[in-house]
């Protein structure tokens, strides 16, 4: 047996399911009627991360969110991956809202996990790795311990735990 346990903090979305979950909301809104002549439109840049929402009006673009936020959560995406910003005025009277898709853990949250980790004065260390976290220790029980506390903090985005070994 292995001297010392450890897993990852992570916090990554599927992309391809990001996909899927924009291609059916785009059905959905095509085919819906309060929305299929409405002039409102999504699209998608996978390799940049981002939804694009644009509408004749505020409440028409909170319409077409709610539509992209079922087909997330249909696909198993916590809706926190997505991160939308305000609503900006664009060309004919229309409003665009941009969502960001969060891969990865940026360097102030992983510092603020590490921090609240060991604020449990729990025996085990805690490396940032880039974009994740390396929680280690040389008992089992207190990495469930640190998993169950993390799972009961909100950090603004999904946290995955991988490669527990």
């Amino acid at each position: 047996m292995a001297k010392e346990s450890s897993f990852d903090v992570v916090s990554t979305v599927d992309m391809q399911e990001v996909d899927n979950a924009f291609q059916q909301a785009k059905k959905e809104i095509a085919q819906r009627y309060d929305l299929k002549d409405s002039g409102a439109d999504i699209s998608l840049d996978k390799n940049g991360g981002t939804l694009t929402v644009s509408a004749p009006a505020d409440f028409v673009a909170g319409q077409v969110i709610d539509i992209i936020g079922s087909k997330l959560i249909h696909r198993c995406i916590d809706l926190a991956a997505v991160q939308w910003g305000e609503p900006q005025a664009a060309t004919g009277g229309t409003v665009r809202r941009c969502g960001t898709i969060v891969n990865g853990i940026d360097k102030e949250t992983a510092g603020k996990i590490n921090k609240d980790i060991k604020a449990q004065k729990l025996k085990c260390k805690v490396t940032i790795e880039g974009d994740k976290l390396r929680v280690s220790s040389p008992s089992r029980d207190t990495l469930q311990e640190v998993i169950a506390f993390l799972k009961g903090q909100d950090y603004g985005q999904p946290l995955q735990y991988v490669n527990y070994r």
